[in-house]
């Protein structure tokens, strides 16, 4: 990736005036993910390494869990002022440039590993320029969330299979296109009532990343673990405009290298964790299948267009070329 990430242009500019060699800036580092997940456990690795890496010329406090506010706010926050790093999908990255969002379009990445090819590929590239000529802000990294499959109390194999399923959903567009177009009935019930909601009968089925469906115990009360790989998760490391434009062209080299370290060691975790839970599944007594993706792919391509979601195909077309 062609993207930088510095910290010096406060220091250098005190230092001028006579101000300590060590002067200290002082940043804030927000997310939305629990103490115990990856993607806090590394960006708190990420801020230590960039402070010595600095030598201490840059102190970064991690946020974790939405002490500064949710996904939503985090990101208005990078305008604001009022936080210079996040973590966030490229959902939200969509709300300032929608092209980036193609990614949740359906059966976008065969897997984590043509996920990480395009993170290295010019049409990345292109989006985070449009996205940071559009923003303002700069993205660095690139972390692998999981991929998102699909519980259910009734085997699933076909599109069709789905046809008044009782589904939860978030409720973002792109997520709720491949449910919908296999004729599902899709709830947007709140994230922290999923588990009573399936317990119940409300809903008879959800989907999230295997990780997910492990922490929140939904294998509990569900009998069938259906490996859709609908949509390939990520998030983004994110640096305000305020604090890119501040820094140095060595402190965004060294801040983007760690960035980058830091998304790897990430997605590593997360892998691993994921080849783990399928067997896990299996030995709790759940059915874990696969999906005929080519029909599926094609019920979504027929009743879901590119265009309602401010995504471009020609995007799609070339990110499906990425090897």
């Amino acid at each position: 990736m062609k993207t930088y990430l510095t910290f010096a242009a406060i220091a250098a500019g005190l230092a001028l005036v006579g101000a300590p060699a060590q002067a200290q800036t002082k940043l804030k580092w927000a997310h939305v993910y629990e103490t115990s997940e990856p993607f806090h456990t590394e960006s708190v690795w990420a801020a230590d390494e960039f402070k010595k890496r600095t030598n201490g010329r840059y102190e970064i406090t991690v946020y974790p869990a939405s002490q500064l506010g949710k996904e939503t706010d985090i990101n208005q926050g990078l305008t604001l002022g009022t936080v210079d790093i996040i973590i966030s999908g490229s959902s939200f990255a969509a709300r300032a440039y929608p092209p980036i969002g193609v990614t949740y379009y359906p059966f976008t990445f065969r897997g984590p590993e043509h996920l990480l090819a395009y993170t290295k590929s010019d049409v990345y590239n292109e989006m985070v320029k449009g996205y940071q000529e559009k923003s303002g802000h700069q993205i660095v990294a690139v972390s692998y969330y999981g991929t998102r499959h699909t519980t259910s109390n009734k085997p699933i194999k076909t599109c069709a299979d789905m046809k008044g399923l009782k589904i939860r959903v978030p409720d973002v567009p792109a997520y709720l296109a491949m449910p919908r177009a296999c004729g599902a009935n899709t709830a947007p019930i709140a994230f922290a009532e999923v588990y009573l909601a399936l317990q119940n009968g409300t809903v008879e089925a959800q989907e999230n990343p295997l990780t997910t469906i492990e922490a929140k115990k939904f294998f509990e009360v569900q009998k069938h673990i259906v490996l859709t790989g609908h949509i390939v998760d990520h998030l983004n490391t994110v640096v305000a405009k305020q604090l890119w434009d501040k820094l140095s062209p060595e402190d965004r080299k060294i801040f983007t290298q760690v960035a980058l370290e830091a998304a790897e060691r990430t997605t590593k975790k997360i892998q691993a964790d994921e080849v783990k839970l399928v067997q896990l599944f299996k030995d709790k007594g759940l059915t874990v299948t696969e999906i005929d993706k080519a029909d599926f792919l094609a019920n979504v391509q027929k009743n879901v267009t590119f265009e309602q979601f401010g995504y471009r195909k020609a995007d799609w077309d070339r990110i499906q070329a990425v090897k």
